[in-house]
């Protein structure tokens, strides 16, 4: 039992033999105490009042005199007002420590028989271009989130759906057969998916000279767009593959294939996986089957042209396109046919899409679109709409060729963290191979750190020179301290330093610093929940990050190996091990992996 629980526990059992009713643990609310006061926690006694019946400081007080006398967990009290201030005693720090040294899972819940399915689906990429930085942070917030998720007793399904079909997609596919000369990834030496990238940005540079030539003609720039028969042609391309014209779909598997081969490699190298990938091309004709059942119960309109809309002024929305007149699918349409598939298939209690927050408008109208189908599932879909993610130099364009690719980038970040560290002389006693391996998890874990350490709600500038500096509130600083850690450990092995399996309560005596650190090192546990309840893998970030600055503090402050009373010596490297372990877990939740040396 935690000293928070042990805490509740005693509170309760005070206010049933001082006034005779139990509370609720719920009313049993307790928060660090305040640095200009004494103690480690503080009991609120508002919500006890109508219990006690008395004011709030003879309520403090009544209950501060009972559990000094009744509970050796506490050592002090101090009442301010109607709050009673609680100083542990010794002993209990070092139990606590021992029952959560003991524990190898702490901080994680082991998800039981009945526990919440929940499936999160994230990535959600297009097949005519690689990925880039604005899906690095998909990518990186929605396995963060699946693995939070699971680390609060959840069972976790993680889901990926690959827009592979489509007006952009015929693009690109236009674009080949126009201006490709038969180039595959081998000839070029491209992968697929930069390649694919390639002639999706050719196709909107030969598309706007077409506007530009139509407009000095005299049509403004929606007409121009209009008679553009580049454009026509990619339409005309759509129509063909959704009438299954099998020289279309041929070229399409082909394109398509070089850019999966692609995709896998940069997921591989970023750390993120899936349970299973669905193709929106195989369940946009579901959701068109949808659509029209809706369209001959009523529920839907049909326009003069043939299009299929859903009418949601009623709900203070708008209309929504659902088929276009020449009956193609819109987006909406397979997502209505993915998330049918996928009730189907599992046992989802709750359906998770991590999707930016320009897209929160189209997850108010698929909630309501599944709620109008009949579908009980409509209302209970959960939109995890996180900010957008820019450069110094600003926005991103994926048709201009102005993005920054998942790839580049991380090759940036090893490659800047492979020259750090042979500026600081850090990799001169590795093997070019360990060197190696320390860039990598060093320069993705400080890209990962970054990004996944602001709330995931707002908008942020991603900076690469910022993100690696081995001070300040950065993965690199994070990861240097937990090898710093594992060297300490290591010292202790070879001086021939075994540690015992628990530590006498009575027979030490831990300084302030040594017990704020046990209780750093408990709150991991709530700091799991925390973020979980909020979606937040920056809960964890900023928690591991509090728990390195305490640590440090203690390390400058603390002898560990060189301390003289070998039982204090001992709790000290046994300390270290836990806080390295924490940092580990906590960081292991954000996909990130940690070096034993730097």
């Amino acid at each position: 039992m935690s000293i928070i629980q042990s805490l509740q526990h005693a509170a309760v059992e005070a206010v049933k033999a001082l006034y005779g009713q139990a509370p609720e643990v719920s009313q049993i609310q307790l928060q660090k105490t305040r640095s200009e006061f004494e103690g480690q926690w503080t009991l609120v006694t508002f919500p006890l009042l109508k219990i006690s019946r008395k004011n709030p400081e003879v309520t403090a007080q009544e209950l501060g005199a009972y559990l000094m006398e009744h509970s050796p967990l506490i050592s002090g009290i101090q009442v301010v007002k109607g709050f009673l201030n609680l100083s542990i005693a010794p002993s209990a720090w070092v139990e606590d420590f021992n029952e959560i040294r003991a524990d190898e899972t702490f901080g994680h819940k082991q998800a039981s028989e009945d526990a919440p399915f929940v499936m999160v689906e994230y990535s959600s990429p297009n097949t005519n271009k690689p990925l880039h930085l604005g899906h690095v942070r998909n990518n990186l917030l929605g396995y963060s989130i699946a693995l939070i998720l699971e680390a609060s007793g959840n069972k976790v399904f993680k889901t990926n759906i690959v827009n592979d079909r489509g007006i952009h997609i015929c693009k690109s596919m236009l674009a080949w057969q126009r201006w490709g000369n038969g180039a595959t990834p081998e000839s070029t030496g491209k992968k697929g998916d930069h390649l694919i990238g390639d002639f999706y940005v050719l196709f909107d540079k030969h598309f706007k000279e077409e506007v530009s030539a139509l407009m000095a003609e005299g049509k403004t720039k929606e007409e121009a767009e209009a008679a553009s028969p580049l454009m026509a042609e990619a339409r005309a391309m759509l129509r063909k593959w959704e009438e299954g014209d099998e020289e279309i779909r041929s070229l399409w598997r082909k394109m398509n294939s070089w850019v999966y081969e692609g995709f896998d490699e940069t997921y591989h190298r970023m750390g993120v996986s899936f349970d299973k990938v669905y193709y929106e091309s195989e369940t946009y004709l579901l959701g068109k089957g949808e659509v029209l059942r809706g369209l001959s119960e009523g529920k839907f309109v049909q326009d003069p042209d043939g299009s299929v809309w859903a009418d949601f002024t009623d709900e203070g929305l708008d209309r929504k396109i659902l088929l276009r007149s020449d009956g193609t699918s819109v987006y909406i349409t397979q997502d209505i046919g993915t998330a049918k598939m996928r009730f189907d298939e599992y046992p989802i209690d709750k359906m998770v899409y991590v999707v930016g927050n320009e897209q929160e408008y189209h997850f108010k109208v698929l909630s309501l679109l599944l709620d109008r189908l009949g579908y009980a599932f409509g209302k209970g879909l959960v939109h995890f709409s996180y900010g957008m993610v820019e450069l110094p130099e600003g926005k991103m364009k994926s048709r201009e060729g102005t993005v920054v690719d998942a790839d580049d980038l991380m090759d940036e970040m090893i490659a800047t963290a492979r020259s750090i560290a042979e500026e600081q002389g850090k990799a001169k006693d590795m093997t070019p191979e360990e060197a190696s391996e320390v860039a990598r998890r060093v320069g993705l874990g400080s890209l990962k750190y970054f990004i996944l350490k602001v709330d995931p709600r707002k908008n942020m500038t991603f900076n690469p020179k910022e993100s690696i500096d081995f001070n300040g509130n950065t993965g690199s600083f994070i990861q240097y301290t937990y090898a710093r850690i594992r060297s300490v450990l290591r010292k202790a092995t070879e001086s021939g330093i075994t540690l015992p399996s628990s530590f006498a309560p009575e027979s030490l005596e831990l300084s302030t610093k040594e017990q704020e650190l046990i209780a750093k090192v408990a709150e991991y546990a709530d700091a799991v929940e925390e973020a979980a309840r909020s979606y937040s893998p920056a809960v964890i970030a900023n928690y591991v990050y509090d728990l390195v600055k305490e640590y440090n503090q203690f390390y400058h402050d603390f002898s560990i190996l060189r301390e003289e009373c070998t039982e204090l010596r001992d709790f000290r490297l046994a300390l270290s091990e836990v806080v390295a372990r924490t940092i580990a877990s906590g960081f292991a939740l954000l996909g990130i992996e940690m070096p034993e040396r730097m």
